[in-house]
């Protein structure tokens, strides 16, 4: 496949129409059509302050959907990777009762259902068959709704595509589940070169049986369109009385809401905005199959289909929330999601990578107005005095009212934002993508049109007593004039356990209103994390919720810090992100019970990692875990007592590993986790800290 010349900002509509799609239709999920039309009437844009909700939330369509394609990245980027891979993934990232799913117990939840076939060693596809479900919970929507990223990552190749949709489906689904996700997925992926509705739908049932109910469903929407031509009410009608929920037992089954996208899609092929209306005033799972929607005519019609209508970009400013054990990803945005699948999707086709943007920075603006989470006034949009919007090439802050005296400030979240602290469905799972120790770094261009001198200066905030935020300012600021460039560095300073949670800049005037605008071409952040995790001296829990909990309990009732047991397995937590690569982590081990305690370190998940174990048997070890393998790269015999601190050092360094405990020294050579984040582990016991310090390490 030759990448076509668009395929990055057709990938960038597909995130943007999934994300829209989602949040659209997300606070009156599982309303029926005719609750819709008598309370809210149709749907023609975000309804989420009528209804007392936030926008931008965690849901199981976004984060299901870009986390599961890291299969890709963990077990080799090829169109044969096979459905036992993508359920080890769903090991690695998903955690129990806590990550992505909705838990709904065995036999309700077909995701559930499916994580506890895999967790017992049931493989997939074994893990989603009907002969181990049953046909009901073989055949909910769940399939459906993760697949557009196999899509995404094969642009105009609907037979790899489909390939790959039908592995991951099969993780978890069965039967009708997976045809209506592998044709899905197939049209999508055909959408990136063609704008042909019927074509598209013919290049998916290419990739599903002909007598399926799916094929057959199809038919009947195809026909009824062409009767009811404008009156999608009458359709919805039809699919209502032959493919309605009443046909179909379970929660949430696949026939009657994929019927609706078709519907939506024949009647509203080339309107972005109409066929979102025409989905979400139908009913039923509306996230799901607005979401889905979203991203087949994101890519289709592109950006300009987006933009033809309403705002639907402004108010999602790109924001991405996946909540997985992998937590530096949790707090994310559209763009950089966009490079990655074009990487993959690269990749995947066997063509050359492209260079990351402005020199790999985080923030770097360079997709059709893209702003990256950022906002004035940051995730409490509580400025008034400064306008963002982006250029395509920079992220542009027009000064409105910028009196004297007076400072505005614009930020993006790195940490989950105070509006999600609480949030009651799907639970935030997330780590600080910066920290103390950090260095973070900007270039600011000040623009022609501006009207005066700029004072800017990096900043951000964190969380302090009871979890409110608290602004900081660099010491440093430069006055920036019109026409001119300068480039801010910080290193974060300590904040005695506090997580960040935004990154920004602050601007402000001194002598006289100033008006204009100022660009910010990037900003992000560089080296090592150089900081203590322990409990703070002041009040709040968010210092422990920048940890994953993949833990039996997480307790907050002891003297430690941090104290964690494992009732079944494993109990592990973890914090930091996949960028600490060479660290010294020290700490005192407690081990109260268990088989082993230990300190995990270049963590890529709950099952990739490197630990250094304490043992119970009497010996020390430097392990190597990957999923269910296990290496040891290095051990000694050495007393372990219950009740008992022995103090830990390991420190890393590109491919060494050296570890002392108490008096033994260990040491190992490996590289099979360059980077990545630390924790606690504990199998089938209890282990506690006060507090782990961690420093770049100088040479091992």
């Amino acid at each position: 496949m030759t990448p076509q010349a668009d395929m990055r900002d057709r990938i960038y509509a597909g995130v943007l129409g999934k994300l829209i799609g989602v949040y659209l239709g997300r606070p009156f999920e599982n309303w029926t059509y005719q609750r819709i039309m008598r309370e809210l009437g149709p749907i023609t844009y975000y309804v989420n302050e009528k209804l007392g909700a936030e926008l931008v939330v965690t849901d199981d369509d976004v984060s299901g959907t870009f986390s599961f394609l890291r299969a890709l990245e963990d077990y080799g980027c090829t169109p044969d990777l096979g459905a036992e891979d993508i359920g080890r993934t769903w090991l690695n990232y998903v955690v129990e009762n806590r990550a992505i799913f909705w838990w709904g117990g065995a036999g309700n939840s077909t995701e559930h259902t499916a994580w506890l076939n895999l967790a017992k060693g049931i493989p997939a596809p074994k893990s989603g068959a009907m002969e181990t479900n049953g046909k009901t919970v073989a055949e909910q929507i769940g399939a459906q709704i993760f697949i557009d990223g196999w899509a995404l990552v094969s642009p105009g190749n609907p037979a790899q595509a489909a390939k790959l949709a039908r592995q991951a489906a099969s993780v978890s689904h069965d039967g009708e589940s997976v045809n209506a996700a592998v044709l899905w997925a197939a049209m999508e992926a055909e959408a990136f070169v063609s704008k042909d509705a019927d074509h598209l739908i013919e290049t998916g049932l290419r990739h599903i049986p002909g007598d399926s109910l799916v094929a057959r469903v199809i038919a009947d929407i195809r026909t009824w369109v062409a009767t009811n031509g404008d009156d999608w009410q009458a359709t919805r009608q039809l699919i209502e009385d032959n493919y309605g929920y009443d046909k179909y037992p379970g929660v949430c089954h696949v026939v009657p809401n994929f019927a609706l996208m078709i519907m939506a899609f024949l009647h509203a092929p080339h309107d972005f905005s109409h066929g979102q209306m025409i989905i979400n005033t139908s009913g039923w799972d509306t996230d799901c199959n607005a979401g889905n929607l979203g991203c087949l005519q994101g890519i289709m019609l592109g950006l300009e289909g987006i933009d033809a209508g309403p705002d639907w970009r402004g108010p999602v400013a790109d924001r991405l929330y996946l909540s997985t054990a992998d937590g530096g990803r949790g707090l994310g945005d559209a763009a950089q999601m966009t490079l990655w699948l074009e990487s993959l999707a690269l990749r995947l086709a066997g063509a050359p990578q492209k260079p990351a943007p402005k020199n790999g920075a985080q923030f770097h603006f360079s997709l059709p107005a893209s702003v990256q989470g950022f906002m004035a006034g940051g995730t409490l949009r509580n400025c008034g005095d400064v306008a963002v919007s982006g250029t395509g090439s920079a992220l542009a802050v027009d000064l409105v009212t910028m009196s004297p005296g007076r400072s505005a400030y614009v930020g993006t979240p790195v940490f989950i934002p105070p509006s999600m602290i609480g949030h009651s469905w799907y639970e935030v799972l997330a780590t600080p993508r910066v920290s103390p120790g950090q260095t973070l770094k900007a270039r600011i261009i000040g623009d022609a049109s501006l009207t005066g001198t700029v004072e800017v200066a990096l900043a951000l905030r964190r969380y302090g007593q009871d979890d409110a935020l608290v602004s900081v300012v660099a010491p440093e600021s430069v006055a920036l004039a019109p026409g001119q460039s300068a480039e801010l560095s910080w290193r974060i300073p300590q904040f005695d356990g506090n997580p960040v949670a935004e990154v920004g800049l602050v601007m402000s005037v001194r002598d006289s209103a100033t008006v204009g605008r100022v660009l910010v071409d990037w900003l992000g952040w560089s080296g090592e994390p150089e900081l203590t995790l322990r409990r703070p001296h002041t009040e709040g829990s968010m210092w422990r919720s920048a940890w994953i909990n993949g833990a039996s309990v997480f307790s907050k009732n002891f003297n430690e810090s941090f104290r964690l047991a494992g009732n079944r397995g494993e109990g592990i937590i973890l914090t930091g992100t996949r960028d600490w690569a060479d660290y010294t982590v020290e700490t005192s081990l407690n081990l109260h019970l268990g088989d082993y305690g230990a300190l995990v370190v270049r963590a890529h998940g709950l099952r990739h990692y490197y630990a250094v174990r304490l043992m119970r048997s009497g010996r020390v070890r430097i392990v190597c875990r990957r999923d269910e393998h296990e290496t040891v790269l290095a051990e000694a015999e050495m007393p372990i007592e219950f009740e008992t601190a022995v103090n830990v050092r390991v420190s890393l360094q590109g491919s060494r590993i050296c570890a002392q405990i108490g008096d033994v020294s260990i040491e190992a050579d490996d590289a099979t986790y360059p980077s990545g984040m630390v924790g606690l582990a504990v199998f089938e016991g209890a282990l506690s800290t006060d507090k782990l310090h961690i420093t770049p390490s100088e040479g091992v």
